[in-house]
């Protein structure tokens, strides 16, 4: 797995607003650096456009190197390390424009300059 790989993750049930239940996701782990690692970290995907209103959402529209079938928004404010166990098929890619604002959004988030 690579940065920008989008791929079916199962995520375990939720409480209050995470997010839960089958989705796509995107990988922000690399695994030449961090394949030892059981965790993967990834940016669950969501097809609700009202998510909009929160900070660290970018969104991703669907096209043939993604492999989405609607437009998405990544939650980037829900970033989370879950077992590689849940992660299942890899459905295609996101942009390099699309990895730089996933990127930007995370150092928003975090107040790094």
């Amino acid at each position: 797995m690579k940065p920008g790989d989008v791929v079916w993750v199962e995520y375990p049930k939720a409480n209050g607003h995470e997010q839960a239940g089958r989705r796509p996701s995107i990988v922000l782990q690399d695994d030449t650096f961090a394949s030892g690692s059981p965790l993967v970290l990834v940016i669950p995907l969501t097809t609700s456009a009202g998510v909009m209103r929160f900070p660290g959402v970018v969104a991703v529209l669907a096209d043939v190197s993604n492999g989405l079938t609607a437009d998405s928004y990544a939650l980037v404010f829900q970033l989370r390390a879950i077992d590689r166990r849940r992660v299942g098929t890899k459905l295609g890619e996101v942009s390099p424009a699309i990895l730089t604002q996933l990127y930007e959004a995370l150092d928003n988030l975090t107040g790094h300059p």
